[in-house]
């Protein structure tokens, strides 16, 4: 225990006993050494706008910052570590709290990982390295095909999808004010476009999920009027088709019954009170050609600008159904967002969840060789999501194929999330993933705007520092022979050995299709 801590731990117990002794000689201690200071804290509390769980509970609220003061050494034997071994909620998310308020996000005593056990993952470096001053900062990717008409200009790490109904109103104004003060784009999520997503003017993804919410008629079937009227919003910048999300993937979005105000119902155009819950699949198609004929309809009534589908990779088939057809119907989407089945949502069954969809890894791999295979890929851009949060995690999407990628959960973490597993209850601490008034009016909107933006700044930094120590001058030079892995104790192998990359138009001749690729492409 380091010694701050020590003499926080020494002074409440000095102070405790002073206090016990004084009110054992005279109640009136009482009065003056407990119930006036708390009084003085607790109004300090209210009115202070950092902290929302000091605003939602003030006075014990300081006792969690206290336990969270003293945790890494308590909990340095019982902390949560993600699928390869990483301790996710004791390194992540003390950088994405640390950038998003403008503190030191260094470490001390070197890596914490652990670099002999299978699995970790590396960036080479470069003896010539590159003088990250004299890198852009600010990389962007340009989104739009030839058939586009407004190209939208993106940066490569934007708000992955997170539905007003699913957040409070107040977390999804201090998400899309943040993504105005710092230049990134805004995904809608599912659950359509709401006063709280235009209100500051933020770019917007708007995500057109099975529900068609913000686009649905009366019986829940797609409305051409509708989405031309919301796709024209200059706050739109491009139209995602969710096809499915890597929490769920097959199953639809789940709106629970106390989540659904009479606001939100208003919105999605659905009964208020109920428990809402999205179709697995399109009504609007029902076919590869269904969907890139969608994708036409859509480009035409939004006046020409991106439309692209996200979706996490099931049968593999099916996606190389779809690329065969952009082929036969010469029409391509702008973009494909990519998410893997390890990605987080608020509400789904344990089932989905842990074991269905394919890894984000996994996943963009496949999406991009099977776009290079049929030479496609000069026309399409890739979106890559599910837990990235560090500027390694983006130059790692980045070497597998990606070209922009998206995050949620820091997003959230950078806005006040704590992780405290409240989504599905709507009584969320922070304000956060709640519908509750007395609950999200905690979270301060310009403050926490303030912080998504820091985040996202200080992330792109430091994956520009990355490739700048790799020797790579831009994000497009990144490739699968940048990264290493550990798979046993004695061997490393490059993401070009393990996974190889497969060359441009390969599928377009029966004779050089790669074995691996057969049983799907012929």
């Amino acid at each position: 225990m380091n010694l701050r801590n020590i003499f926080i731990l020494t002074s409440i117990i000095i102070l405790t006993l002073i206090i016990l002794i004084s009110a054992f000689i005279n109640p009136v201690w009482w009065l003056l050494f407990i119930v006036i200071p708390l009084i003085i804290l607790g109004i300090y509390d209210i009115l202070q706008t950092k902290h929302s769980i000091l605003r939602n509970f003030p006075v014990i609220g300081h006792g969690r910052f206290l336990l969270e003061s003293i945790r890494p050494e308590i909990m340095q034997y019982f902390v949560e570590t993600d699928i390869e071994g990483r301790p996710f909620n004791r390194i992540f998310r003390s950088m994405i709290y640390q950038r998003a308020k403008g503190d030191i996000d260094t470490t001390p005593f070197g890596t914490q990982m652990q670099v002999y056990k299978s699995g970790y993952e590396w960036m080479e470096h470069s003896m010539y390295a590159k003088n990250a001053s004299e890198l852009n900062h600010n990389p962007r990717v340009t989104f739009g095909g030839t058939d586009c008409k407004q190209p939208y200009s993106a940066s490569i790490l934007n708000i992955s999808a997170m539905s007003f109904g699913s957040l409070s109103k107040n977390a999804v104004m201090a998400l899309n004010k943040g993504a105005k003060l710092g230049g990134f784009a805004h995904n809608t999520g599912e659950g359509g476009i709401s006063p709280y997503h235009l209100k500051y003017g933020g770019d917007l993804i708007w995500q057109i999920g099975t529900g068609y919410f913000g686009c649905r008629d009366d019986n829940g079937n797609f409305s051409e009027m509708l989405f031309k009227k919301n796709s024209n919003r200059p706050e739109v910048k491009m139209i995602e088709i969710k096809i499915s999300q890597g929490a769920k993937p097959g199953h639809g979005g789940i709106l629970p019954a106390s989540k659904n105000t009479n606001e939100i119902a208003a919105i999605r155009k659905v009964k208020p009170g109920t428990t809402v819950y999205s179709p697995p699949a399109h009504s609007a198609f029902s076919s590869p050609e269904g969907l890139l004929n969608f994708i036409s309809k859509l480009r035409d009534l939004s006046g020409g600008k991106p439309i692209g589908f996200k979706l996490c990779i099931g049968k593999k088939q099916e996606f190389v159904d779809i690329c065969k057809a952009m082929i036969r119907t010469e029409i391509k989407p702008d973009f494909i967002t990519i998410d893997g089945g390890e990605g987080g949502t608020g509400a789904a069954p344990i089932e989905f969840s842990n074991s269905i969809g394919m890894p984000l890894r996994d996943g963009l791999i496949f999406a991009r060789n099977i776009l290079n295979g049929f030479d496609l890929k000069k026309d399409i851009k890739l979106i890559a999501s599910g837990k990235i949060v560090t500027g390694f995690h983006i130059a790692r999407a980045m070497a597998l194929g990606a070209d922009t990628v998206n995050s949620a959960r820091a997003m959230m973490m950078s806005v006040g999330c704590i992780q405290a597993l409240r989504c599905n209850l709507n009584d969320c601490p922070v304000g956060v993933a709640t519908q509750k008034e007395s609950l999200m009016k905690a979270l301060d909107v310009e403050d926490k705007a303030k912080r998504a933006a820091n985040y996202h700044q200080e992330t792109v930094h430091s994956f520009v520092e990355l490739i700048a120590a790799a020797g790579v001058n831009k994000p497009a030079e990144i490739n699968r022979g940048h990264i290493n892995r550990r798979v046993n104790m004695n061997t490393v192998m490059k993401y070009s050995e393990l996974y190889p990359t497969v060359k441009l138009g390969t599928f377009l001749n029966e004779k050089t299709v790669p074995e691996v690729y057969k049983e799907y492409i012929l």
